[in-house]
């Protein structure tokens, strides 16, 4: 085993992407979440907007190269000026060590983004300099394109989202353990029907842990054969009846089925 475990290790730092300098703390399973082990998830981005002189938590979002951010169309509004603060744990503490703030240059929105039906919820951010990588802030690895994680597939969401239902926006980044609920579930009439489309996954479900306000945009991260973290989901949406509802898990953009649209719009 751990001959394994060092061979996966050594084969997920090859790609570059994926490997946490600080490992997450897996066993727990609590309900509404946890603390996350600081920087143990060091591609998770908090997406602020300035108003009235303070820049404020909207979203989270994903660092998938030195100059780019991955997160949902939905927290994209072209009135507010944006930054994005990256190697972070607390977020009340605005010089925390390791972390910094990078100004944006440009948001690319999914050209067929449907705000009413929720359809292709995806949008990339262009910092407006590349960012140096660190053992707090780091790369999450891409899926394979077209790929499909299977039901139960354990997969993990980050973010600074309210803590329960109408609670206050955690201060401390929050992990939960929400296992992948398969498109035939997912889809069935009183699980979330024909508003789940096969360009999203669904985890969780289980009324225990889910994604809350303030975590749209973030990351699903589910850990590859090779032991590297990829960024399988993009948080979307969830039920209207609470952040912790039996039958209607999270919601994400399915990344693998956007990864040319991804990869064109880098090269622009």
């Amino acid at each position: 085993m751990l001959r394994f475990t060092v061979l996966a290790a050594l084969l997920a730092c090859a790609t570059s992407c994926g490997v946490p300098s600080f490992l997450p703390n897996l066993a727990a399973r609590v309900v509404g979440g946890e603390n996350a082990r600081p920087h143990s998830w060091p591609w998770q981005i908090s997406l602020q907007y300035l108003r009235d002189g303070t820049w404020r938590h909207t979203c989270g979002g994903t660092l998938i190269a030195s100059n780019f951010v991955l997160t949902a169309a939905h927290c994209i509004s072209n009135t507010l000026t944006y930054r994005v603060a990256l190697g972070k744990n607390n977020l009340v503490v605005d010089d925390e060590e390791g972390s910094v703030y990078m100004d944006v240059d440009t948001i690319h929105v999914h050209e067929k983004w449907n705000s009413f039906l929720v359809r292709n919820d995806i949008a990339l951010i262009k910092l407006a300099d590349h960012v140096e990588l660190s053992d707090t802030i780091q790369l999450a690895c891409l899926p394979q394109e077209g790929t499909v994680l299977p039901q139960d597939y354990s997969c993990y969401v980050t973010g600074w989202g309210r803590l329960w239902t109408n609670g206050p926006i955690a201060d401390e980044l929050q992990q939960g353990l929400q296992p992948v609920v398969d498109h035939a579930t997912c889809t069935q009439s009183d699980w979330w029907g024909a508003m789940v489309r096969d360009t999203m996954v669904c985890a969780g479900g289980d009324g225990v842990i889910s994604a809350c306000n303030g975590d749209s945009g973030g990351p699903l991260n589910c850990q590859a054969a090779n032991g590297s973290w990829e960024v399988r989901g993009i948080v979307s949406f969830g039920s209207g009846l609470g952040c912790n509802t039996r039958k209607k898990p999270t919601v994400f953009t399915r990344v693998s089925a956007y990864i040319d649209w991804i990869n064109e719009k880098m090269l622009l």
